[in-house]
């Protein structure tokens, strides 16, 4: 694994905005491959929720930038009063093995705590592997039998306590 940057920035944008594009276009080629379906139905599928869902205060949609460029990013909205859902954590393809989707965690976790939110609660397909690991390595509680073969479970739940106790 590489040296994690100091130049990262993080912007909240919205998820119309062009600097998001990104994101959403290497999602919906990369669960194309994944899942099945063109990029335009994987990407009628990631808008699926409205955009006001990942705008402050109930949610938000984030992006770690280096020297202005989209690397990695993530968003939360609103499940129900006390749980915030993480939706679209992504790393570009070009700069995975560096931490960053870890970091697009704890950045998530820290905003959901400050806007009330006590848990988090997600879901990843089961053709995500590392997705999964990732999870279970930063104190996710799997929802699921992890002994059991994933593609047989369908999109696998996690969920995590925030804040103290």
């Amino acid at each position: 694994m590489t040296a994690e940057p100091v130049d990262l920035l993080v912007r909240v944008v919205g998820p119309r905005d062009d600097l998001a594009r990104p994101l959403f276009d290497d999602l919906a080629r990369e669960y194309g491959t994944r899942y099945g379906g063109t990029p335009d139905q994987v990407r009628q599928e990631l808008e699926r929720y409205p955009a006001h869902e990942f705008v402050e205060p109930h949610g938000v949609l984030l992006l770690l930038l280096e020297d202005g460029d989209p690397v990695a990013g993530g968003a939360y909205r609103r499940y129900d009063e006390q749980t915030a859902e993480l939706k679209r954590i992504w790393t570009h393809p070009d700069h995975r093995r560096r931490g960053l989707a870890r970091r697009v965690l704890v950045e998530l976790e820290r905003r959901a705590v400050a806007a009330g939110y006590r848990r988090t609660y997600l879901t990843t397909g089961p053709r995500q592997p590392e997705a999964k690991h990732l999870y279970l390595t930063t104190g996710y509680r799997p929802l699921f039998d992890v002994a059991v073969d994933p593609e047989t479970i369908g999109p696998l739940a996690f969920e995590k306590a925030l804040g103290p106790g």
